[in-house]
């Protein structure tokens, strides 16, 4: 054998010593915002280890095609205004098939543990002693927003960001102190809260908010569909009613930094602009 020839594995996941996804088990895992590409290796493993997949209804389908030959799949999901799967009936049919001894995922878009119910789920196998992992995935505020061309932070906008869900445990907007929101946090990204952007953004504007603040709204984020609507904090309600799709809400100064960071926009020939803040002498200091 030629010594200066490394053998490659026949998966080429074996050679990153991934955990063994045992018997009588549940992993809850991230499938990402939308893109398949932005499932964890650690999520590849698990679908291709997996006996029954749960999955939720924003998880790509092209994902679903990667699970094992064989393997179960049941659709878990819950959307706002459609007949949906039970929380408590999720949770008992992943412990009963765990006890039946199947390697069982989880598979929830987004993060498993940002608003996506998953740390209720992994407490119902705690206390029926089931075993589980937690596999992390790219949350839609994180990924939706950087395919969106809108950096979470950048040090001549915000130092700090909020995330907030527009969708409580009731199905209403949650009780927050929007004042000390309002003054405390220069970027705000809102999951599930399409509905309630025009609340939203009177609150804030209510608590000293400039109306004409930037705001967007990132629909089916990072997949082909993907839509992107640039408005102000005054217009947020009005353009978040022009979009039926699962959303991204974000209100920040960061956004004007999508006029140059909209990379998706440049594969398509749109120009970006090198200043979009009107700095026009940024520091290159490392």
């Amino acid at each position: 054998m030629n010594p200066n020839v490394i053998p490659l594995s026949r998966n080429p996941l074996d050679a990153l010593g991934l955990p063994a996804f045992e018997k009588g088990s549940v992993w809850l895992a991230g499938a990402g915002p939308g893109d398949p590409g932005l499932l964890t290796v650690i999520g590849l493993h698990a679908l291709q280890s997996a006996d029954v997949v749960l999955h939720d209804a924003l998880v790509n389908p092209a994902l679903l095609a990667l699970a094992r030959p064989g393997a179960e799949l049941v659709y878990a999901g819950k959307r706002a205004g459609r007949k949906s799967c039970k929380q408590s009936d999720i949770s008992r049919t992943l412990v009963s098939l765990a006890r039946k001894g199947k390697r069982v995922l989880r598979l929830k878009g987004g993060d498993p543990f940002v608003f996506g119910r998953g740390a209720e789920e992994a407490l119902t196998l705690a206390r029926a002693g089931v075993p589980f992992r937690v596999v992390p995935g790219v949350t839609a505020g994180i990924g939706g927003l950087a395919y969106a061309g809108i950096p979470l932070t950048h040090r001549d906008t915000n130092h700090a960001v909020t995330f907030i869900t527009g969708h409580g445990a009731d199905g209403k907007l949650p009780d927050l102190d929007w004042g000390a929101i309002a003054r405390g946090s220069p970027a705000i990204v809102l999951y599930m809260a399409r509905g309630f952007a025009s609340e939203i953004a009177a609150r804030l504007m209510a608590a000293g908010r400039d109306p004409h603040e930037p705001a967007a709204i990132v629909s089916d984020a990072s997949t082909a569909t993907q839509e992107v609507r640039v408005t102000t904090l005054a217009g947020l309600g009005e353009a978040a009613a022009q979009s039926t799709a699962p959303a991204i809400l974000v209100i920040g100064e960061n956004v004007k930094l999508r006029a140059g960071l909209d990379w998706l926009g440049a594969l398509s020939g749109i120009a970006l602009d090198p200043d979009p803040l009107a700095r026009h002498a940024v520091s290159e200091a490392v």
